[in-house]
């Protein structure tokens, strides 16, 4: 079988990987460098963390997720990835972190609640005023993103039978024919095309208006010389008590530490300028001046600007379109994590002509178990 992919992110390299792993023939196109910059998945570091809140599907997923990123730390031969525990904060009103506990519980995980008066012995550094509940889960950490596609694409442009086309933007999508033309105006066919294009496939599929793209800015902290061995040896924190909710990425393994937060924008062109504003962290800063003791001393290295691609429900589009298509858009800010596991499992349902509507509804959490 011979497969077309457009889109050179960590979900169109993962289903090319998928693929090439079962000795199938792969053409990869990318409208930019290999990586490209732009790209959703580039940045330093992306979380993956059990608790989901009231998506059972997501957080069951979990664990299919670390065994496919297993699998990938085997093939590349090494392991991008720090393991960090997960810390959830919910007050005012906000019930996120019970939620989750709850939703594990039901599948057979625990998610400890932690008394308040022991988190100022615990975490010296953050403020627990306005903290209603805090949680503690041993798992979870950070996925080193952009090493990871970079590792990931030098793999594959060692693999017979992958050809990898950086700097080839296409210009028409055929999925009911399973062509392609670029740019430049050469015609590519084969028995699957998969669009994987992030933030872009509106331009390749405009009929898919519910895929909207999404500017977010996250910030990168200099932190005082004092405090960074301290950080370095924090767990991710995900604070749901103040007006805004934030995550927090501790600067494990020497990388930087960042804080944003999961409001979508629904606007902005991925393709304009990625320049930032201090002003547009505003109400993120005033947040983290009340959650982060000493903060004062904090100081920003850099504001860094990404494009999600989100759903109204924030759950994963994967599924087939025309005969011989898929439209492959597991995002809504919250897709990394699953990165390696959903490109191997539809390299899997397109291989072995697995039921397409049951992978739907598995890459939208709304099934536990894979699609068979």
């Amino acid at each position: 079988m011979k497969a077309i992919i457009i889109g050179g992110g960590l979900m169109g390299l993962a289903t090319a990987w998928g693929l090439a792993r079962q000795g199938h023939a792969v053409e990869l196109f990318e409208q930019g460098p290999l990586p490209n910059p732009l790209a959703s998945s580039m940045d330093e570091h992306r979380l993956i963390r059990h608790p989901y809140g009231d998506h059972v599907g997501y957080a069951r997923m979990i664990d299919q997720a670390y065994a496919a990123w297993n699998l990938l730390w085997n093939d590349l031969g090494q392991r991008l990835y720090a393991a960090t525990g997960t810390l959830a904060l919910t007050g005012n009103g906000e019930t996120w972190a019970e939620r989750s506990a709850a939703a594990l519980a039901a599948i057979g995980k625990s998610m400890k609640e932690l008394p308040l008066d022991e988190l100022p012995r615990r975490y010296p550094e953050l403020d627990a005023r306005g903290v209603e509940h805090a949680f503690w889960m041993d798992t979870g950490g950070m996925l080193f993103a952009q090493d990871i596609v970079k590792a990931l694409a030098r793999h594959l442009g060692r693999q017979p039978g992958l050809s990898l086309h950086a700097e080839t933007p296409v210009r028409t999508v055929h999925l009911e024919l399973g062509r392609i033309v670029t740019d430049a105006g050469v015609r590519h066919d084969a028995d699957v095309v998969v669009v994987a294009a992030g933030a872009w496939v509106g331009r390749l599929l405009p009929a898919n208006r519910h895929l909207v793209p999404s500017r977010q800015v996250v910030i990168y902290f200099d932190l005082p010389a004092d405090q960074r061995a301290v950080w370095a040896r924090y767990p991710m924190v995900i604070d749901k008590t103040g007006d805004v909710g934030l995550y927090l990425v501790p600067p494990a393994e020497g990388r930087g530490l960042k804080i944003g937060d999961h409001v979508f924008s629904r606007s902005g062109d991925p393709s304009a300028s990625r320049e930032a504003h201090e002003k547009e962290m505003q109400p993120l800063l005033r947040r983290c001046h009340a959650l982060i003791r000493d903060f004062a001393r904090w100081r920003i290295d850099r504001l860094k600007v990404c494009f999600y691609t989100v759903t109204v429900d924030e759950r994963f589009v994967v599924e087939k379109q025309g005969a011989k298509g898929w439209l492959m858009s597991p995002c809504s800010g919250h897709g990394f994590k699953f990165g390696a596991v959903m490109g191997f499992e539809l390299a899997r349902t397109i291989a072995e002509a697995r039921d397409p509507a049951a992978h739907a509804r598995w890459a939208a959490g709304l099934e536990g178990d894979k699609p068979s």
